[in-house]
């Protein structure tokens, strides 16, 4: 997400909420969670002062967030540490699933919150999606008055030297990779690294990073995530966001895909130490008001509510299709391995 969070990678720290239970005799929940710590402190905090349960969170470091949890659930399979997963992408949450790391839950208090239930593309026997951002191109409005709009366009002469995104290997972009791969096949892909390679592409850290990078003038334009620009523009950065075009243009060498929701996702961990409490908290972080909260914050997240989509439509594209978030996640390897040889 925007803000690099300020922890020891894989280390615990202990956010407290109003309960005035002593700490020996305090009931606990432990979470697993590449979520921004600005926006945990407020969410687990109510739901302490809620209930009473204390929450130990596990984070992780803006280069390697999700992925280096992933590992770790994997690591402690034959000992769960952690109750919750909550990622801030879907793709390390399907892989997880896929090892079996994750256990079914059906939040009956989530589904019969929204008529039809929650939406299918946004869940599994063993995970929700919630809290959309939205993949995009972060630009310079003193520099680029007409932007591109999707990847494709980025390969233009016009460009050159003046492009950048997030390392592929983790965090959102890889999904991005993921993505394009299953859109395009791995030809057109490969052609299109090539292309963005010869065109000067330039590599960062993360996407807050690239994001950086355009601010600094060492690039005009990035592939980057929504919070990401909305975190600029609370710094008072001229940088804006251009969408992917909903309708893929046919007849270009790199066709739009449309604009990529990235959700949320949460799981119940198999073989956690306090699986009624896991379950507790997953309802509450399903529920309205975390929703809003995130909706509200400075990531401006986009609910999966349909009222409350309609409140905060303007952090969202006008329109966008459901991904094939599985279909996806069975492609980024391959994606990933391409990338390695092509931006090696």
């Amino acid at each position: 997400m925007a803000r690099t969070v300020c922890l020891a990678m894989l280390s615990f720290f202990v956010l407290v909420g109003c309960s005035r239970t002593p700490a020996s005799e305090q009931k606990q929940v432990v979470l697993y969670s590449s979520v921004d710590e600005e926006f945990l402190r407020q969410i687990v905090a109510a739901f302490e002062q809620q209930t009473g349960v204390r929450v130990l969170v596990v984070g992780d470091n803006e280069a390697v967030k999700t992925t280096g949890l992933v590992q770790r659930v994997l690591a402690e399979r034959d000992r769960p540490q952690a109750d919750v997963w909550w990622s801030s992408e879907p793709f390390g949450t399907i892989r997880l699933s896929r090892e079996g790391a994750l256990r079914a839950y059906r939040s009956q208090s989530a589904e019969e919150s929204i008529e039809g239930g929650w939406p299918s593309h946004l869940k599994a026997d063993d995970w929700y999606g919630f809290a959309l951002r939205f993949r995009v191109l972060g630009y310079s409005v003193e520099r680029l008055p007409q932007p591109p709009h999707a990847p494709g366009e980025m390969t233009s002469p016009a460009f050159r030297g003046r492009i950048g995104m997030a390392r592929p290997q983790f965090g959102t972009t890889r999904g991005h990779m993921g993505v394009l791969l299953h859109a395009w096949g791995p030809e057109r892909f490969r052609a299109w690294l090539e292309a963005m390679r010869d065109n000067g592409l330039r590599l960062y850290d993360g996407n807050a990073s690239a994001v950086r990078g355009v601010r600094q003038g060492e690039i005009d334009v990035c592939m980057t995530d929504t919070d990401d620009v909305w975190s600029a523009q609370r710094n008072g950065w001229r940088i804006e966001a251009a969408h992917e075009p909903a309708e893929p243009d046919d007849g270009a060498d790199f066709p739009s895909t449309g604009p990529i929701a990235v959700p949320n996702t949460l799981a119940l961990v198999q073989g956690g130490p306090n699986p009624e409490l896991g379950r507790q908290l997953i309802d509450f972080l399903l529920s309205e008001q975390v929703e809003r909260l995130l909706a509200e914050s400075d990531s401006h997240n986009v609910p999966v509510r349909p009222s409350l989509q309609r409140e905060f439509a303007r952090w969202a594209p006008p329109s966008w299709r459901p991904l094939d978030y599985q279909a996806i996640e069975s492609k980024i390897e391959e994606a990933l391995s391409i990338c390695d040889e092509v931006l090696k």
